[in-house]
């Protein structure tokens, strides 16, 4: 009789054969989602044990190698219970995570060092490692029916947050006086060399996090739990995002957010975060001009938001800018569960006047929100009070068109802008927003069009 990996096996090759090449070693299709050989490594067969307590780090670690080395294929996590750290994944591997499988990550910051090269709201910095981490790799995957559970709480990694919300109290460790470490290193132009922190710091690690790697595919998988960002792509390019879900109540529980990324297709991902949905970055001011890559061509369709910040965000760390961003399909429904705490944001940009940077060319189309949502579409210069600066970012072509807002808002539009820096070209059409408490509010906007906009009942 064979075993239950090796059943899964012969069952996911059966229906991955259509879609993988016949010949070794993995490869792209033509959009750039990578492809894998008919390989399969379980990671049964390096001594991983399903019980949710094994420590299975050296199986998962020794799977991921042998696959790569092979030329590539799929490390499979078959149903089961398994405890790991951190898993760094390598070119040509798939983490295929199956339907019944759980990967509990484990929540000792032990397990996540030595620190690694990341991005750290913004800033570049040696921290403790993501939980799945690439770092210059390419045709890299994380697929699955499966689940990736961080297991943060008000009792691992929240609490560093140094908010009571998140389970911290008077004279426990919070990250306070690591951040404004790490904003100074930035501000001073430290070299990122000798930028470490984690083990003895208090920056929580992301979840998910492809740091200048090149074609790579999150797929099916539900995220849960996470110390911080959840999928966080850096400096990468050809970055799909499908099918997945991401539960997070935490806090900076950002569902996926592409940092000085490029060729980046977010579609049919459910998101339920207590922070924005998607937030598109590119860095924070100077270390963000110092790097200066741009998030561009970004494709969002097909998505649920049930609750969080901002459906799709830009900013407010985007001192490297972002252009071409395309939203549509996007549906942000009344659920039981959420009623009092859905998404406040459809479309926010938001900066400071120290961020710099560039907006240009962003189309939000097809909204439907029955919900109750803050504030519709947003751009500010004065994002968390902030108001200090001569560095403020140059914002053109937003465009709003077919949305329905059935639910109660604040204001519909809201747009303030500074008259050193006047927002340019924005064009609201088809838009219908059912119970505002207060008008359209635009502040230093120019070239300003709009069609068929309708402001409770009455056209604008």
């Amino acid at each position: 009789m064979s075993s239950p990996a090796r059943r899964q096996v012969l069952r996911l090759g059966a229906l991955a054969a259509a879609a993988v090449p016949l010949t070794g070693g993995s490869a792209a299709a033509d959009d750039g989602t990578p492809r894998f050989p008919r390989a399969w490594f379980p990671i049964t067969d390096h001594g991983a044990v399903g019980d949710g307590a094994t420590d299975c780090t050296d199986a998962i670690r020794a799977a991921v190698r042998a696959c790569h080395t092979a030329g590539g294929g799929h490390v499979l996590v078959p149903p089961g219970d398994w405890a790991t750290g951190a898993i760094h994944l390598l070119s040509g591997v798939d983490l295929h995570v199956a339907e019944g499988a759980t990967l509990r990550f484990s929540t000792d910051p032990a397990a996540y060092l030595p620190a690694v090269l990341t991005r750290w709201q913004g800033i570049e910095v040696y921290n403790y490692s993501p939980l799945i981490y690439a770092y210059q790799q390419h045709d890299i995957a994380v697929t699955g029916g499966g689940v990736l559970d961080a297991q943060s709480d008000t009792e691992h990694w929240w609490p560093w947050k140094g908010s009571g919300q998140y389970g911290w109290e008077q004279g426990m460790p919070n990250e306070f006086a690591d951040w404004g470490t790490l904003e100074r290193w930035g501000a001073e132009g430290v070299p990122v060399a000798e930028r470490v922190l984690g083990e003895g710091h208090y920056l929580r690690p992301s979840f998910l996090q492809p740091h200048s790697c090149r074609n790579v595919l999150i797929e099916g998988v539900t995220l849960r739990n996470s110390p911080f960002w959840n999928i966080h792509p850096v400096l990468s390019r050809n970055v799909t995002v499908r099918d997945v879900s991401v539960e997070c109540q935490g806090p900076n529980s950002d569902g996926c957010n592409p940092d000085s990324c490029s060729d980046v297709t977010i579609r049919r991902v459910t998101f339920a975060t207590h922070d924005d949905c998607i937030a598109i970055k590119s860095g924070r001011d100077r270390d963000g001009w110092r790097v200066g890559v741009p998030s561009r061509n970004i494709l969002i369709e097909d998505c649920r938001y049930l609750t969080g910040g901002s459906a799709v965000a830009i900013g407010s760390e985007m001192s490297g800018g972002v252009s071409d961003v395309t939203a549509r399909r996007l549906h942000l429904p009344r659920h039981p569960e959420f009623e009092e705490d859905s998404v406040a944001w459809v479309l926010n940009v938001k900066s400071t006047p120290t961020r710099g940077g560039y907006v240009r060319d962003v189309r939000v189309t097809d909204v439907h929100a029955p919900a109750w949502t803050y504030v519709p579409f947003e751009v500010t210069f004065q994002y968390s009070g902030g108001t200090g600066g001569e560095h403020f970012a140059d914002v053109s072509g937003l465009t709003a068109e077919r949305w329905s807002l059935g639910g109660p808002c604040e204001y519909p539009v809201r747009v303030r802008a500074r008259p050193e820096a006047p927002v340019r070209d924005i064009r609201l059409a088809d838009l219908t927003f059912a119970d505002a408490a207060q008008d359209i509010l635009l502040e230093s906007v120019t070239d300003v069009t709009m069609r068929d906009v309708v402001v409770n009942g009455e056209p604008r």
